[in-house]
């Protein structure tokens, strides 16, 4: 079967056919395209909602995330995470292996059709002027043989009439000769046209137009092949994820099957016990008579010291009452004078001196947590100590690490003067170096109020307390004069604490509030160059042409703060603004 040889008649047709296969191969790149978008966006859906349901860090929800439970539907949103990735992986695959191919084959397959159906074009028109110029020459030969025979008889005419002379009749003949002649040369242009047309026409129906529309059939044969291709292709691409979606679905199974309720019921005792011991008996008192009542009514406040002596000596409990017994708010307590309050209010020493001092004191009133932890109970005091002390090692480890590759680098350059300078790194060695030993005195300190806590140390003895009034000196030399009339000799805060504890309000609001009173002034302005769209936390977007006010120079990381009102300010890159700093501001230079 050859179209050359069945199809030699229908070359518009078989135009239009293979047009019709390259529209049918660019509806299918079209398919795929779409379903592409689809596989994104459901991987981008995907992403967003395990996203959504992820425990935000330092926050109560996280600390929920320690249960088994809630640990298999973490499992869930991260296992859901690559269960997108493969979806993802679908429309990346697709996207190289069959869009881009198909898409490169259809621009060559377009060209090898218009340059088949132009070789067609071109055998037909070349037939056509065979088929003309032998027209041209049967007309011709045609006139001259209807001329030759007219020259003829006016030939015979003339002859037969006997007014006619002789010389006429002479002229006569010669025409018809001349006639005669020429139908003859028409007649043998005519018959070698004639011959050359069959030839021509032979050429073209067996030879030219068969060769033209095979190669058009191989054309569209692969073109069929191809899309047969791509279909496989496109089922394979889906084929192949589903292995790793299966490993997803079994990772989810797994965390499924990992919920241990009595872990989470013993998590729950060590997240949440106390340590205290049980409360005692409460004794009988007797009112039956006066006497008695008497004596009870005077020595109430000495029997609750008792109480409390008693509980401290049994356990830890330091006084505390039974956990659902609440405190008697009755009118009838007895409150101190007004004026004895007044009186105590004005011997006590406050003594805010600075800004900072106010927050912290403000800060503490309202459950900032204590530095050792003092406000939790034992066992999530210690839990919590013994936290921070291991992050602290860590934090040792990873300045010594640090430090042993900085001594590292100092010897290379030792050895090497061309790689460096060593004494460069001697500043930087030594800020290492200082670090690690605040952190040990850090960690000392952590480790005798753990030693307290444990039982190790019956109390907190003298040494550990200069560690920690050390380390507070050293860590913060600024604040001295804010807190030297709060601490005392030995590192530990006096009396006044509990004074500044009176008027406490939440740290982070009280923050806030002062912030938006004294926002930092600018220090000149800026032309947005180019338009900048700040998604990230702490940038701002800005239009290309505004003009806005710096607030903060370029600190050699690439970014500027800026203004545009009191509510709107943020970081943009320092390349795409133009900025003009206030001479009168320090340092004030001008640049792009």
């Amino acid at each position: 079967m050859s179209w050359g040889i069945e199809l030699w008649d229908q070359f518009d047709n078989l135009e239009k056919h293979t047009q019709g296969g390259i529209d049918i191969l660019e509806k299918y790149i079209k398919f795929v395209k779409e379903r592409t978008e689809i596989e994104l966006s459901y991987a981008k859906q995907l992403r967003n909602l395990s996203k959504k349901y992820q425990p935000k860090k330092n926050s109560k929800e996280e600390e929920e995330y320690r249960y088994t439970a809630c640990q298999a539907f973490l499992a869930t949103l991260n296992e859901m995470n690559d269960y997108a990735g493969q979806h993802e992986l679908i429309s990346e695959n697709m996207t190289s292996q069959i869009i881009v191919e198909l898409v490169r084959y259809v621009q060559e397959l377009k060209q090898e059709r218009k340059s088949h159906f132009h070789d067609g074009r071109k055998a037909q028109q070349h037939i056509e002027m065979c088929w003309k110029q032998l027209e041209s020459s049967k007309r011709r030969f045609e006139r001259d043989c209807k001329e030759a025979d007219r020259a003829q008889q006016y030939f015979e005419k003339m002859d037969a009439d006997i007014n006619v002379t002789k010389a006429d009749v002479e002229k006569a003949r010669q025409q018809a000769q001349t006639r005669h002649q020429m139908a003859e040369d028409s007649k043998t242009d005519y018959s070698s046209i004639l011959q050359k047309f069959n030839h021509e026409q032979h050429e073209y129906y067996h030879t030219h137009i068969p060769n033209i529309f095979q190669k058009i059939q191989e054309m569209e044969e692969r073109r069929i092949v191809r899309i047969g291709e791509s279909v496989k292709t496109y089922a394979e691409l889906d084929r192949q994820v589903i292995p790793i979606i299966g490993k997803c679905l079994d990772g989810i199974v797994k965390a499924a099957e990992s919920i241990d309720p009595k872990n989470d019921s013993q998590l729950v005792v060590e997240a949440y016990k106390s340590g205290f011991e049980p409360p005692g008996d409460i004794e009988f008192e007797d009112y039956t008579q006066p006497m008695k009542r008497t004596v009870s009514d005077n020595s109430l406040s000495n029997s609750r010291g008792e109480g409390k002596s008693e509980l401290k000596f049994g356990g830890k409990s330091k006084g505390k009452l039974w956990p659902f017994i609440k405190k008697n708010k009755s009118p009838k307590q007895q409150k101190e004078p007004l004026s004895h309050r007044f009186n105590e209010f004005m011997t006590s020493k406050p003594k805010i001196h600075c800004f900072r001092s106010l927050k912290r004191g403000l800060s503490l009133k309202l459950g900032a947590t204590p530095e050792d932890f003092s406000n939790l109970p034992p066992e999530q005091r210690r839990k919590k100590l013994q936290q921070k002390v291991d992050e602290l090692n860590k934090e040792i480890q990873k300045e010594m690490d640090q430090r042993d590759a900085i001594t590292k680098m100092k010897d290379v350059y030792l050895k090497n003067p061309q790689m460096g300078d060593p004494a460069s790194l001697d500043q930087k060695l030594a800020e290492v170096s200082q670090n690690i030993d605040k952190l040990r005195l850090e960690t000392q300190k952590f480790e005798a109020w753990l030693a307290e806590v444990e039982g190790r140390l019956p109390a907190r003895s003298d040494q550990a307390r200069r560690q920690s009034g050390m380390y507070e000196a050293q860590n913060a030399p600024s604040v001295n004069n804010c807190a030297q009339d709060r601490e005392s000799p030995d590192g530990s805060y006096t009396e006044e604490q509990s004074q500044e504890s009176e008027v406490k309000v939440l740290a982070t609001d009280f923050d806030d509030e002062f912030d938006d009173e004294e926002p930092l002034p600018a220090i000149g302005t800026c032309k947005a160059l180019y338009t900048f769209e700040g998604q990230n936390e702490g940038t701002i977007s800005v239009v290309e042409g505004e003009t806005l006010y710096v607030i903060e120079e370029d600190k050699g990381d690439g970014w500027t703060r800026i203004r545009r009102n009191e509510d709107e300010e943020g970081y943009v890159p320092t390349s795409y603004v133009e900025v003009y700093l206030d001479k009168n501001a320090k340092g004030a230079k001008t640049y792009i």
